[in-house]
């Protein structure tokens, strides 16, 4: 946080002893051009990561205290520095107290923000929270003090006053709320660490925890001096946050391979809130897995049985992809996928029938691969369609798209009867796939007593190609 300079406090109008506002004019440079520099950085800093993720409350309160930080350098240097140079302080100079305020809340609410997203991990949340309350309101009592002794501020507390008159009671006056509150919001920053947040938010806190000092020393010393410090402490944060951008945006990019690039392109134009709003609408299920998984894992080696399922994983992934279709679970040797949702397709039924389809096709010459000797491998599809709710559902951190409908569950139990190559429909889509003048044959099959259901279940084969 910014430097600022020292006056005495008389009546009205603070003014500065001669010899001490001839020390601050003579240490002002001809162009003042490193706190500009700082307060340009703040300021960039607080633009990129609101830009960059604006929806989310945590990039709002840590772009505030930003801006915050900014808004002070450039206030304290630019305009309050000048009234002290002059021998003119105002008798409303606390004000010039108001953005370093802002700056200890919107860093300390970010801490808060930042907390709530982690899972607490049998530790107190109420604790560390509270001790981040009492800093925001050491803070406030900071600004107040500021308001009420503006000129003991100025000649005691800010970097001129104390370089130039040396240590008055007034420094403590001012330096220990907002020493106190420094070292509340550090250690609460510190106890969020041992809830052991995920890597990308730990860089982040530690180079928020590492920076503080940096920014807050600018308050207490010279112009010479407190630019430098405070943009060691931005850059500090900046490295902080911009590892913690890569490596979500290494997971974006990670989870995006299991999604159509239809769904990329919808979360782009929308906004992920809008594109995974809950709703209710017709789609079509499709559900495969393989035969024979549990007896050839188990005399298979552990290295040969991931090395099948990504290879599987990525042959089924491609296959939804190139339908518009969307992966919800992938679990052991099991896949679901949806064919409209989150974007709604009104032949989702014709995309699903052609999704089984290439799934059967690659499913079949990756097992006659991997089969050998007495270990098999097969493939089996299940499709279903009807009215499922689709939506986010999680809280904190942890957050699941998903889909509750019987659609999902009679996928899932015709894949489960589906024999090696077979693709059992059920008789939604086989109406919807007829009705819309689909050429795809689907041969009838005999009803099938499937467990949750209390009568026997229609449901047909798609032919071979």
């Amino acid at each position: 946080m910014p430097p600022n300079g020292g006056c005495k406090a008389h009546h009205g109008y603070r003014t500065l002893p001669s010899d001490h506002a001839r020390v601050v004019r003579s240490s002002l440079p001809e162009v003042n051009s490193a706190p500009i520099v700082a307060a340009l950085l703040a300021f960039g800093m607080a633009i990129a990561f609101i830009v960059a993720d604006r929806q989310a409350p945590t990039s709002r309160a840590l772009s505030s205290f930003l801006a915050a930080v900014g808004l002070s350098i450039a206030v304290s240097t630019q305009i309050e520095l000048r009234y002290i140079s002059a021998n003119d302080y105002p008798a409303w100079g606390g004000l010039f107290a108001l953005p370093e305020v802002l700056a200890f809340l919107f860093g300390f609410e970010w801490l808060l923000r930042v907390r709530r997203t982690i899972p607490a991990r049998n530790l107190s949340i109420r604790f560390g929270d509270n001790q981040l309350r009492v800093a925001q309101a050491l803070a406030v009592v900071y600004g107040a003090l500021a308001l009420v002794f503006p000129g003991r501020r100025a000649a005691e507390f800010l970097g001129y006053g104390v370089f130039v008159t040396g240590l008055h009671a007034g420094f403590f006056l001012f330096a220990v709320p907002l020493g106190v509150a420094l070292v509340l919001g550090i250690a609460s920053g510190l106890m969020t660490l041992n809830r052991r947040p995920d890597i990308a938010e730990r860089k982040r806190l530690v180079a928020f925890a590492v920076a503080a000092p940096f920014m807050a020393s600018g308050i207490v010393l010279p112009i010479s001096v407190a630019p430098i410090l405070t943009s060691f402490g931005l850059v500090i944060l900046l490295i902080g946050a911009v590892q913690y951008h890569v490596i979500q945006g290494q997971r974006a990019q990670f989870l995006s391979r299991f999604l159509a690039p239809q769904v990329a392109e919808l979360v782009r134009e929308r906004g992920l809130d809008s594109a995974t709003h809950e709703q209710t609408l017709e789609l079509s299920v499709v559900s495969c897995d393989l035969r024979g998984f549990t007896a050839f894992s188990a005399a298979t080696e552990s290295k040969r049985v991931i090395q099948i399922l990504r290879e599987y994983y990525d042959a089924v992934g491609a296959a939804a992809a190139s339908i518009g279709g969307t992966i919800k679970d992938q679990a052991g040797d099991g896949v679901l996928t949806l064919v409209g949702a989150p974007i709604a397709f009104e032949d989702h039924a014709r995309r699903a029938l052609e999704l089984a389809g290439l799934i059967r096709s690659s499913g079949c010459e990756l097992t006659a691969r991997w089969s050998g000797g007495d270990l098999h491998l097969g493939v089996g599809v299940g499709v279903a369609s009807g009215f499922v709710t689709v939506g986010v559902i999680g809280a904190g951190s942890r957050l699941e798209f998903t889909a509750v409908g019987p659609a999902v569950n009679l996928a899932s139990r015709l894949c489960s009867e589906a024999a090696h190559g077979e693709v059992l429909v059920d008789l939604r889509t086989t109406e919807l796939s007829r009705a819309a003048g689909n050429q795809v044959e689907l041969l009838p099959a005999p009803p099938l007593k499937l467990k949750g259901y209390r009568d026997p279940v229609p449901s047909f084969l798609l032919a071979p190609i």
